[in-house]
C-alpha cells in the first residue's frame, strides 16, 4: 500500500484560504480545512498549534494576495491612484470574504493608518504620484489617504452587498475626489508659501 501524501504547512493555508475566500474566515477550523484537504484533522493540528494561527497565517496570505491584486491595473496611463481605487472596490465586489476578514474583522489590528501609508509596498506608487502631482511625499500622502478613504467606503458599502457596483459612476466620484485633494494640498502650499 502506497504511503499517504504528506499534508505540509503551505497545504493546510492555502486550503484555509479557500475555505475563507469561498465561506467566510468565520468558518475557518479544522473540520472544514481538513475536508478540503481531504483528510483527519491531525495533519492541521500537527502545522497549528490553534486555529487562530492558522488563521493569522491565511491573513497573511490574503493580504499579499490583496496586495497582488491591486497592484494589477488595467489602465496605469489614467492614473496609478484612480487605478488602484478601483481595483479596490473590485476587490471587493470579486472577493467579499477576503474582503471583510481584511478590513472587516479583529484581524485588522496593529497598524494604524500612518504605518499602513509609511509602508515599504506602497513606496512605488506613492513616488509615482509624487511624479504626477509634485509636492512633497507627506502632501502626496495626504492625497493618499483621502483617496483610500474614499475607495474602502465604497469597498465596504458593496462588500456587505448594499450597493450595486457602478463603475462609471464610481470612476467618476474617484477621479472627483482625487482632483479635490490635489487641489486642497496645492491651496495648502500656496497659504504656506504666502505667509
Amino acid at each position: 500500500m502506497p504511503p499517504k501524501p504528506k499534508i505540509t504547512k503551505d497545504m493546510v493555508i492555502d486550503a484555509a484560504f479557500e475555505v475563507a475566500r469561498e465561506t467566510g474566515a468565520e468558518n475557518i477550523n479544522a473540520r472544514t480545512v481538513a475536508k478540503r484537504l481531504q483528510c483527519s484533522t491531525q495533519p492541521i493540528m500537527y502545522h497549528f498549534a490553534t486555529i487562530e494561527e492558522l488563521k493569522k497565517a491565511v491573513y497573511a496570505k490574503a493580504d499579499f494576495y490583496h496586495s497582488e491584486y491591486l497592484m494589477n491595473i488595467e489602465s496605469p496611463h489614467e492614473g496609478v491612484m484612480l487605478g488602484i481605487g478601483l481595483n479596490y472596490i473590485r476587490f471587493a465586489i470579486e472577493e467579499p470574504h477576503l474582503f471583510r476578514f481584511l478590513f472587516q474583522s479583529n484581524f485588522f489590528t496593529g497598524t494604524t493608518l500612518l504605518e499602513m501609508i509609511d509602508a515599504e509596498e506602497l513606496a512605488p506608487v506613492l513616488l509615482a504620484m509624487q511624479g504626477a502631482v509634485g509636492g512633497s511625499i507627506d502632501q502626496v500622502k495626504e492625497i493618499f489617504i483621502t483617496i483610500f478613504l474614499f475607495a474602502h467606503g465604497y469597498a465596504s458599502i458593496i462588500a456587505n452587498n448594499s450597493l450595486e457596483y457602478d463603475e462609471e459612476l464610481i470612476k467618476s466620484h474617484l477621479e472627483r475626489a482625487y482632483r479635490g485633494s490635489v487641489l486642497a494640498v496645492q491651496e495648502e502650499m500656496k497659504c504656506k508659501i504666502n505667509k
